[in-house]
């Protein structure tokens, strides 16, 4: 089976894999403890956190280790949001985000708060004029995902960190998780106050995220109890989930630029096969990541076509992990301007560090077969 589907998991590395289970055999104490053991477990949490910062670019700040991309975001959001309660209570974020974030502004409006989602282009990309016009005196956080998890549009997020530097008062938050490791980011040259990530979207384990916050803002805390990750997060840390999430982030951003102009190559050739296919269409503009290919074939369940594409031995899927089970129309496709009929059908390709040229051969043979066999049913149920 060919995999094309990084954007929901990647397979661990070896390496990562050894990493781990290295530290769950000998490092096994209990961080927090006072005793020899507890305080290697808490050096190998430190020089992970170091590791993130240098590889990431920030000199200041601090990173955070959480269960994964769904906390961080969350934490980023409501922590900040109660936080600075008595600044204001409007928050601005476009309208495509992640649920993870969508969800919980959502949740956040059920507590008194007021969220402006904005609209986006047809090219799939939030305007930054539009976020300048959108604030207010009482805007305390603004949110906007860097890559977007289903049609790997590239927001504009430097261009807004620029602008909201002029409003100091304003917290900026980045849902990266589908861009670390893929596409460069500068979370302190861009303004940025707050950075979601995840291991497992760049060939680390499930189960442990990342938040950065900036030197100076306040989160509060979600769970009650221990003073854990400076008091921003209460609980045992992952100590061998967050060893292998460092090792997995540094060969990523070492590969970065190679992996990227082969990503570009693939999702080249894909979407040059997708545009000569009258009966599909692509979605979203440049800039595009990488290493996702989003297309929709109108009228037709996504599930057929993955479950047709999966008996060619291709493994691909209709959105966003979290969302693949709903069978309603893609939200993200929606806000776009697509009709009901295009934002039900949409397939979401995404490559990763095993594929080669043939690979993409092979998916997209397997496309021309799948839409052979489909073309004469759409004919059937038009008439």
């Amino acid at each position: 089976m060919l995999y094309f589907d990084h954007c929901a998991s990647t397979p661990p590395r070896e390496e990562v894999i050894t990493a781990m289970s290295e530290v769950m055999r000998k490092h096994y104490a209990n961080p927090s403890s006072l005793h020899a053991g507890g305080s290697e477990a808490a050096k190998l949490i430190e020089r992970s956190r170091a590791l993130l910062a240098a590889q990431l670019g920030t000199s200041g700040g601090r990173w955070l280790f959480t269960s994964g991309g769904t906390e961080a975001n969350n934490l980023a959001l409501k922590g900040a949001a109660r936080m600075y309660r008595s600044r204001g209570n409007h928050i601005v974020a476009s309208g495509i985000e992640h649920a993870s974030v969508h969800d919980a502004l959502k949740q956040l409006e059920q507590d008194g708060y007021r969220v402006t989602f904005l609209p986006v282009a047809q090219s799939g990309h939030v305007s930054p004029e539009d976020v300048k016009k959108a604030l207010t005196k009482e805007t305390i956080l603004v949110t906007v995902m860097h890559v977007n998890n289903e049609i790997g549009t590239v927001q504009p997020v430097r261009e807004i960190g620029e602008l909201l530097k002029s409003f100091p008062q304003i917290l900026f938050h980045v849902d990266a998780v589908q861009s670390i490791g893929k596409v460069p980011l500068d979370p302190e040259g861009w303004g940025i106050d707050l950075v979601s990530a995840s291991a497992h979207k760049l060939r680390g384990p499930k189960g442990v995220g990342w938040l950065y916050v900036r030197d100076g803002v306040q989160l509060q805390p979600l769970a009650s109890g221990g003073s854990q990750e400076g008091g921003f997060r209460a609980g045992t840390e992952n100590v061998p989930a967050i060893v292998a999430s460092a090792k997995a982030l540094r060969m990523a951003m070492e590969s970065m630029e190679e992996r990227a102009v082969r990503m570009r190559r693939f999702s080249d050739k894909l979407r040059a096969f997708v545009r000569s296919c009258p009966e599909l269409k692509l979605n979203g503009e440049e800039p595009l990541a990488p290493h996702i290919v989003h297309f929709s074939y109108p009228g037709m369940k996504p599930e057929v076509i993955v479950h047709m594409l999966e008996q060619h031995g291709i493994m691909a899927s209709t959105k966003s992990a979290c969302s693949s089970k709903d069978d309603k129309p893609s939200r993200v496709l929606l806000a776009l301007g697509a009709s009901a009929a295009h934002a039900s059908g949409g397939v979401r390709v995404s490559f990763g560090d095993e594929h080669e040229d043939e690979h993409i051969d092979q998916l997209i043979s397997a496309l021309r077969s799948v839409i052979g066999k489909l073309k004469p049913l759409e004919r059937s149920r038009k008439h």
